[in-house]
């Protein structure tokens, strides 16, 4: 089918609560056509995925997932923007380093997430830092805050456009794949990258898959993830209970810049144990934190969301072997959660890790690293 016909007609049938008002009005971000993945839920007993929104122009970014449940009807699975709202916000309000398409929908973070300290340029625009005798500069595009520290930050993809998008029927649903020619990410980075981005639509998952491939002619390290908004249906974030699979937490010098000490701390008996079969509660506490040493079960390293008052349940199961590390970013104020499994440890690059393995992949000529993460949803 062709793509432009596709993501026209889709636009126009229901795609959740929070899209459907204005779809036909919005069928651009970022100067390419919006995509929406459509199924007609079946079953009367449990809840299943409906839709999947997404942004070719910003890089494959989901802007919206739904889900219907049984005599509540459709539920949006990231926090709620209408198309023209995010249009607003990634077309009209965004910077030049496309800062905000990681504050809403779930961006993908390549060829680095979280953030990267390093040497800022006299005129703090960009910053260096060195891996195995290599120097990479990189956009200084984060901590411009008061009292912040100036870092780089989610990668170099927040404003790539896709190069070829191709949308397909699977058992159950449909999936679209997006890749990107990164090349040498503008100058930023080494060797040559070429991303695939699959998103999988069927009744019982969310499948969402990123490769890179080394295309060119070096080595390159590579660090892969994505910066989902998990919606809180019931807006009550206090009893909200969210369960993290790791026996770990980096310390941070601050909440403010949010860099790693380099100390991994045990989490038995603090806030940050969240271990407990069916979660802990997030009360009123403040995140912004990054678990590992993350158990796995099944071949998955799971997390899982649950807001008892809306009888909502969501698992975020991460299968990719690399995957390391777990940040989760949940401000009190907020009725969402950014739960990110993600390859490597905050500031990779840095001393402050003693030479540890900070969880980077070294991906050598010809070779390919897959991150993977699927999303189910249930009635707690």
């Amino acid at each position: 089918m062709n793509l432009y016909l596709c993501a026209v007609s889709l636009l126009g049938v229901a795609a959740g609560s929070s899209l459907l008002s204005l779809a036909q009005n919005i069928t651009e971000i970022g100067g390419q056509k919006v995509i929406t993945l459509t199924r007609a839920a079946v079953s009367k007993t449990k809840p299943e995925f409906t839709s999947i929104t997404l942004a070719p122009g910003r890089a494959m970014e989901i802007i919206q997932i739904t889900a219907n449940f049984p005599g509540k009807g459709s539920v949006d699975i990231l926090m709620p923007k209408t198309l023209e709202e995010a249009k607003k916000i990634l077309d009209v309000d965004d910077d030049s380093y496309g800062n905000l398409a990681y504050r809403l929908g779930a961006a993908f973070l390549a060829p680095y997430p979280n953030r990267i300290r390093g040497k800022l340029s006299a005129d703090t625009k960009t910053l260096t830092a060195e891996w195995e005798g290599h120097t990479l500069t990189l956009p200084a595009n984060n901590g411009r805050q008061p009292g912040g520290d100036i870092h780089a930050m989610h990668g170099l993809t927040l404003k790539s456009k896709t190069d070829d998008v191709s949308i397909k029927q699977v058992q159950g649903g449909q999936a679209a794949t997006g890749i990107l020619h990164c090349g040498d990410f503008g100058g930023h980075w080494l060797g040559s990258t070429e991303l695939a981005i699959t998103v999988t639509l069927t009744a019982d998952a969310v499948d969402v898959t990123m490769a890179a491939m080394n295309v060119g002619k070096e080595a390159e390290p590579i660090a892969l993830a994505w910066h989902p908004y998990f919606n809180l249906p019931s807006g009550d974030r206090t009893q909200v209970k969210v369960e993290i699979p790791g026996s770990t937490s980096a310390e941070l010098d601050n909440y403010t810049n949010v860099y790693p000490t380099g100390k991994l701390l045990p989490v038995a008996g603090t806030r940050f144990d969240l271990n407990a079969p069916g979660g802990v509660a997030l009360g009123k506490n403040y995140y912004d934190d990054n678990w590992s040493h993350i158990a796995w079960k099944d071949g998955a390293a799971t997390v899982q969301i649950i807001d008892p008052a809306a009888k909502y349940g969501l698992k975020i199961e991460g299968l990719s072997p690399e995957i390391k590390t777990i940040q989760m970013y949940a401000p009190p104020q907020a009725s969402f959660v950014a739960i990110e499994h993600q390859y490597n440890f905050a500031d990779p690059f840095s001393k402050v890790w003693g030479g540890m393995d900070t969880a980077m992949v070294t991906l050598k000529p010809g070779e390919t690293t897959k991150w993977h993460v699927r999303l189910k949803v249930f009635v707690p």
